[in-house]
């Protein structure tokens, strides 16, 4: 009688060394493992509800490589290929996992009402990106819109969000950048609407994944001008404050650029709580540098040539490292107490009428 092999019977032949009899009927996934090598092979066992000695007590462990990658000059152009495109397998996973972590932003308190977007670059010049005028933490997979790099909508039943112009402004620019996460984070967004960033060398994490935040000046959402205060600024910076507005953060994919997202986050929350005990205690420059050997190592944008800003601030006050030529403008009455200005000249006209007696 014939029998027939799983792709657990190939992975164990291959392991005793023993031979497939002339007869023998594979399954589909037997045939893959038979035809791949020994990782495919302990993988396709695996899928099969098999286990291998290449799983357990392996040497080597492999980190999950989850940037879309796509065929440079492949893009879809007709209306029937984009259709085809839109809803393929690929893309309707990535529109799944948009959704995830929509409701995951929503239930964190990074996004109220129908604020922020998310985005991913899927081709030379498609984007898949979150519509306008929608919770985050109610979308579905059917909600997803395609855009070319220009901002022009490709498909989708929703109109795309207006602020995808700011996504693709830093793509346009950074070629690592190839998905992006707006939201409003309450502390980190208090940061940005204050002009200001956390400090830096006070939390190692913060140090490898985000580094130094940059400051983007405030335009108009879903204007070209706030897309290239924030496009110039991403190209130096993993995360950008747009000033009294939001926070961006972009990576290689979209959940990587949500967990600088949530990063950032937690790091401002707890900087503003040590401000409240007396302040972060912060590690030596040196240590700082150790750091950015990391995350050189992990390939995050590297920041050693930025010029207005340095590894750690000697400056008790938080500083904001400005990606535009001037610092955002300040309201002419901000921080002004007239009774104290009163209080103040009439002080120091005491003490210029002491000094000259």
């Amino acid at each position: 009688m014939k029998k027939v092999f799983t792709a657990k019977d190939i992975a164990e032949l291959k392991l005793s060394g023993g031979s497939l009899p002339p007869d023998a009927i594979l399954t589909p996934s037997a045939k893959e493992a038979l035809s791949g090598g020994p990782q495919k092979t302990a993988s396709a066992a695996a899928n099969a509800g098999g286990e291998s000695s290449s799983v357990v007590g392996r040497k080597e462990y492999t980190i999950p490589v989850k940037e879309y990658k796509w065929t440079p000059g492949g893009d879809p152009k007709t209306p029937q290929e984009l259709e085809k495109f839109f809803f393929s397998p690929k893309i309707q996973e990535l529109k799944k996992l948009i959704v995830d972590l929509g409701r995951r932003s929503y239930g964190k308190n990074y996004n109220d009402g129908n604020g922020g977007n998310f985005s991913v670059r899927v081709g030379d010049n498609i984007v898949l990106c979150t519509p306008t005028m929608i919770s985050k933490g109610s979308m579905s997979a059917d909600d997803m819109c395609l855009v070319d790099m220009d901002g022009n909508q490709l498909a989708g039943r929703r109109k795309r969000t207006s602020e995808v112009l700011a996504h693709l402004a830093i793509m346009k620019r950074q070629p690592m950048c190839k998905a992006c996460c707006h939201a409003h984070p309450p502390h980190a967004t208090a940061f940005a609407i204050s002009g200001k960033t956390p400090p830096r060398c006070v939390n190692p994490e913060t140090e490898i994944f985000i580094g130094q935040v940059g400051l983007a000046d405030y335009g108009t959402p879903g204007t070209q001008k706030m897309a290239d205060a924030v496009g110039e600024c991403g190209v130096d910076h993993d995360c950008v404050f747009m000033v009294n507005h939001g926070v961006m953060t972009w990576a290689a994919d979209i959940e990587t650029a949500f967990w600088k997202m949530e990063n950032v986050e937690a790091h401002c929350f707890t900087s503003m709580l040590a401000f409240q005990i007396g302040g972060p205690r912060k590690f030596s420059e040196k240590d700082a540098r150790e750091l950015v050997k990391i995350r050189d190592a992990m390939g995050m944008v590297n920041q050693e040539n930025l010029k207005e800003c340095g590894l750690c601030d000697s400056a008790d006050e938080v500083r904001g490292c400005v990606c535009a030529s001037k610092p955002p403008a300040q309201a002419p009455s901000a921080g002004y107490d007239c009774e104290a200005e009163k209080l103040v000249s009439k002080i120091t006209n005491m003490i210029i009428s002491e000094l000259n007696k």
